[in-house]
């Protein structure tokens, strides 16, 4: 499996228990849609493995309890503490026409109400504190956070961003 066919769903945090058990942090909106995963793919030396579940229990928000088959003690499930799962696109739920998945949006154009076209997106970044998009402008990545007052609407049918930029943010990028 590559990588851009899929999505990040979240990490192992850490060894739960000592029969082989996980915790997992889900970076997702409704973690309870994939309390039912059979298999997911483990990040390991770049590569994505994939791996049968036992079990993959939502405990509280965005937590899991997961197991892995053929992981029985501690010292199994201590090798994938921090590998990153995935799961392929084609499992994401499908949105309404008005909403949209971050990764969508690489390749948009971003067009500011009073600037104009500012750049295209190039990278997202998933940040814990905040989302950020990565545009290109005149040669250098400006990075825009994705907050509901700042990204006032995607057009996927466009493939554009339109956004109102607070006053003095590309200026600090293109400042040498």
């Amino acid at each position: 499996m590559n990588k851009d066919n899929c999505f990040q769903l979240g990490h192992i945090a850490k060894v739960h228990g000592l029969h082989g058990e996980v915790g997992v942090v889900l970076d997702v909106d409704y973690p309870e849609d994939y309390e039912d995963l059979k298999h997911v793919f483990v990040e390991q030396k770049s590569r994505l493995v994939p791996f049968f579940l036992e079990h993959f229990i939502v405990s509280h928000g965005n937590k899991v309890l997961a197991k892995f088959e053929d992981f029985d003690t501690v010292e199994d499930a201590e090798k994938l503490v921090g590998s990153a799962l995935f799961l392929p696109l084609s499992e994401l739920e499908p949105l309404k026409e008005d909403q949209y998945y971050y990764h969508e949006l690489i390749g948009f154009e971003v067009i500011d109400e009073s600037l104009g076209k500012i750049g295209e997106v190039k990278v997202i970044y998933d940040l814990e504190t905040q989302d950020l998009l990565g545009v290109d402008h005149k040669g250098k990545e400006v990075l825009i956070p994705i907050q509901d007052q700042i990204i006032q609407k995607v057009d996927k049918a466009v493939k554009k961003v339109y956004c109102h930029l607070p006053t003095g943010l590309l200026e600090i990028y293109l400042e040498d």
